[in-house]
């Protein structure tokens, strides 16, 4: 393949992913969903955006009458870091620098209003843990230790568990059902696109039981780059 070929397929893959990476904009913010998580209004329709390199308590999520679907234990300090990001964010228009995208189809980003940088204040106050890619941004560890002596927000507690650890220990349904799809030796379907796949283990069950070869174009071993490349940065 020539590299005239190889540009025009990289051109065509964000085109039809309508983000790219690295892309700049502002936004409304129309929700607050919980300490790193916001949702927007775009032209093509609503969008989740998760804030980059940190990761905030759980809010704990529940479905009709407090029952499953997608059961989960909330975690102290989740409501009061929802709290915090909604105060800076909440129905202001946003400056967002995308990342990427992870595995939930959320776009990964920084954001900043009138000069203050969003993300880092959440650490700053206590309201989130720096959770940046192999932990490499000095900053925000700075501004976690900062946080920590002071103490301020989650530091208060006398040992808290970071976010990723509560999720082992108090997964969510809707997680554990995702597992139990995967493992439990679900048959093959007509699916053969990534566009069609809901998660990153779909698509990893597609390409290794089903032999799904096109999910794996460049034969790496990773399908649905999309969907699966992003996990090796950031881990919900």
């Amino acid at each position: 393949m020539n590299k005239i070929a190889t540009w025009l397929i990289c051109v065509t893959l964000f085109c039809t992913s309508g983000l790219v990476y690295g892309e700049e904009f502002s936004a409304k913010v129309i929700a607050v969903l919980d300490g790193d998580t916001v949702l927007i209004k775009r032209a093509n329709g609503l969008l989740k955006i998760r804030l980059a390199e940190i990761d905030a308590p759980e809010v704990g999520h529940a479905g009709m009458g407090g029952q499953p679907p997608n059961w989960q234990k909330a975690q102290a300090f989740g409501e009061a870091s929802k709290q915090s990001l909604s105060d800076m964010v909440m129905g202001k228009r946003i400056k967002f620098v995308s990342e990427t995208m992870d595995q939930y189809g959320r776009m990964v980003a920084h954001l900043s209003i009138n000069g203050l940088d969003v993300n880092a204040e959440q650490v700053r106050r206590g309201m989130a843990w720096e959770y940046s890619n192999f932990h490499s941004n000095k900053a925000l560890i700075a501004l976690q230790d900062e946080a920590r002596q002071a103490p301020r927000g989650l530091w208060a507690q006398r040992d808290p568990t970071p976010p990723w650890e509560w999720r082992k220990l108090h997964p969510s349904t809707q997680s554990v059902a995702a597992s139990a799809t995967v493992t439990s030796g679900a048959s093959c379907g007509n699916k053969k696109r990534c566009s069609e796949m809901s998660s990153c283990e779909e698509a990893k069950y597609y390409l290794t039981q089903c032999g799904v070869k096109s999910l794996d174009g460049d034969g790496d071993g990773i399908p649905c780059e999309s969907l699966c490349a992003p996990q090796q940065k950031i881990k919900n």
